[in-house]
């Protein structure tokens, strides 16, 4: 996988969340004015679009994750897993030094394999049940990650 980091949407963004949030999922306010202010990350299986995430600073050192999704061909192949780990590696680079994200419920027990915590706040996002949960981002960088910024 080739992951690209970008400060404007990507029609490949906006193309896999269509299909997995607004057709597959059925929610319709999918895009908003926080497009504007986040880094967008695309990972491509050659050329072929197959997931993407969005990050943003929030507060002070605190980094939001959003929008995490993955294209049915490419699930329960640790896609989601590796997104969430490039976008970690890329907040962190950054300045960030603590995540969060606010996950549909059916969806914690993924986030909390990968060191999330449930921060206590839950609510409902279009209908759907959703949390709050965070994770300190501790630890060296390492290598930087290969993203080709446009």
């Amino acid at each position: 996988m080739r992951y690209e980091v970008s400060e404007a949407i990507p029609e490949d963004a906006k193309a896999i969340r269509k299909a997995v949030f607004v057709e597959e999922q059925g929610f319709h306010n999918e895009f908003d004015q926080t497009d504007d202010v986040s880094l967008h990350i695309v990972a491509y299986d050659g050329d072929d679009p197959a997931g993407v995430c969005r990050i943003f600073p929030d507060r002070g050192k605190t980094w939001t994750l959003g929008r995490v999704a993955v294209l049915k061909p490419y699930r329960g192949q640790h896609l989601g897993a590796n997104l969430v780990g490039r976008a970690e590696e890329t907040a962190r680079s950054r300045g960030a030094d603590r995540l969060t994200l606010h996950a549909q419920e059916r969806v914690a027990g993924f986030y909390e394999s990968l060191g999330y915590n449930d921060m206590g706040i839950h609510d409902q996002d279009e209908g759907c049940p959703h949390m709050w949960m965070d994770k300190p981002l501790t630890g060296s960088i390492g290598n930087e990650p290969e993203d080709q910024v446009s």
